[in-house]
């Protein structure tokens, strides 16, 4: 190896590392050489034409609801702010925060309202001046007078006694299935969708309320009727009718984008506070620790029916200062949204959720006057309601004639005529205090 080394000193320094390349001469075949590329494959064709047909398809790409493929955003002409829920959510009650950025639930440049976090309004709030206490009252006025008058003109005349039994029987569970179920949400902005879709097929839907909302019928009655132009022709507990109107045109139906995500709930001030305003932090704990020890007015089974429960809260006052409502099985949210309803119906104080238990205090400013005038309230709504009732969700006949209606109440037969409800007569009896379930 020396001697071949010394034979030929020109040779680089990379061939000394291999003996054997000097020894042997190796050559490497050209196929073999990483740096040389051939010309062309085996089968003769050139390169080129081996890349496109080895070209690969691009992955398929489900279409989206986001995209609008350049679409403008669509525009309602609905005279009203666009909120996830219309009886859960209240617009006088103002949030401290925001659980996340203003995300528009309808999806990126879908709809041409701004998202506020709260709601959609219907009037943009850029222009609305910061000094005014009312602001852009004429705009808003503008848009209730002509939301009330395009509902009086597709309502047309008063259903007459016959035409509201024939709807009503039309719509009993033994006759259809279309219904519509209003939950823990309460109506919902997508609902409205899902109601005009009904009337597509018939003039009156079924509506069946269960859960939270019901602690508040008015609320939900008169939400009915003001979101979707339609009138309430029967209520029996929580199951309503809700009819179109006579010149209603399915074609010619309002345009309802809808939300594609719920959106995240703002961020409200604490329910229960660590002192109730009035009483010491001694006296609170007490009042907490008595509460627990209350006897039970009554238990709330899930997805029930509450409308009786403000009457009775009302009524347990007169005699305890304090009430307690179990809500074992319940979800947290449910019996917290109980709590608030009850708080601004009765009114009364709320105490704590301790252990799934809703109690509430009437106060020191607790007034009996008050609460009788309240009472004093109710028979008149109670005759209305068995005097509209035809039947009730198992088929039977109920009492309906003006006759029946007048021996029960002692009335004469002008208002037995005036028992025949119109769309404005039901809107203003729809909003008072509803009948308390015996079931």
């Amino acid at each position: 190896m020396l001697l071949l080394r010394r034979a030929n000193p020109q040779r680089p320094c990379h061939r000394r590392l291999s003996s054997l390349l000097d020894r042997y001469g190796f050559v490497p075949p050209a196929s073999l050489t990483p740096t040389q590329q051939q010309d062309t494959p085996h089968g003769g064709a050139p390169a080129d034409a081996d890349k496109k047909r080895r070209t690969k398809k691009p992955p398929y790409r489900p279409p989206s609801s986001l995209d609008r493929g350049g679409r403008p955003a669509s525009h309602s002409d609905l005279p009203f702010d666009f909120r996830f829920s219309y009886t859960e959510s209240r617009p006088d009650a103002k949030p401290i925060g925001l659980r996340e950025p203003k995300y528009s639930p309808f999806g990126p440049g879908r709809l041409d309202r701004p998202w506020t976090g709260l709601c959609a309004p219907a009037v943009d709030t850029t222009l609305r001046s910061v000094d005014a206490e009312d602001p852009a009252p004429a705009a808003e006025r503008d848009l209730q007078e002509a939301r009330r008058r395009e509902r009086e003109r597709v309502l047309g005349e008063p259903l007459t006694l016959a035409e509201r039994t024939f709807f009503v029987d039309k719509c009993q569970k033994n006759r259809t299935k279309r219904q519509i179920n209003l939950g823990r949400d309460g109506l919902t902005h997508n609902m409205l969708n899902d109601i005009h879709n009904h009337w597509k097929h018939g003039e009156a839907v079924r509506v069946k309320c269960l859960g939270v909302p019901t602690v508040d019928m008015q609320n939900v009655c008169h939400e009915l009727e003001d979101k979707t132009g339609g009138l309430i022709i029967h209520r029996q507990g929580g199951l309503l009718i809700l009819y179109r109107g006579r010149h209603y045109h399915p074609k010619k139906r309002p345009v309802i984008p809808l939300m594609l995500w719920k959106p995240a709930e703002p961020i409200y001030p604490r329910l229960i506070k660590t002192t109730i305003e009035g009483l010491t932090v001694e006296e609170t704990k007490a009042m907490r620790k008595k509460g627990l020890h209350v006897p039970v007015l009554t238990k709330l089974a899930k997805n029930g029916y509450y409308a009786s429960l403000v009457l009775m809260v009302r009524d347990a006052f007169l005699a305890d200062e304090l009430v307690r409502i179990d809500c074992k099985g319940l979800p947290k949210s449910d019996y917290r949204k109980i709590g608030v309803k009850l708080r601004d119906l009765v009114p009364c104080i709320l105490v704590s959720f301790d252990k799934e238990q809703i109690i509430v205090w009437r106060g020191k400013d607790y007034d009996e006057s008050i609460q009788d005038n309240m009472q004093k309230a109710l028979p008149s709504v109670f005759e209305s309601e068995s005097a509209g009732a035809v039947k009730n969700e198992n088929g039977e006949q109920e009492e309906t004639s003006s006759e029946s209606a007048a021996a029960k109440n002692g009335k004469d037969e002008q208002e037995e005529k005036s028992s025949d409800w119109s769309s404005n007569e039901w809107s203003e009896g729809s909003s008072s205090d509803e009948v308390p379930d015996d079931k």
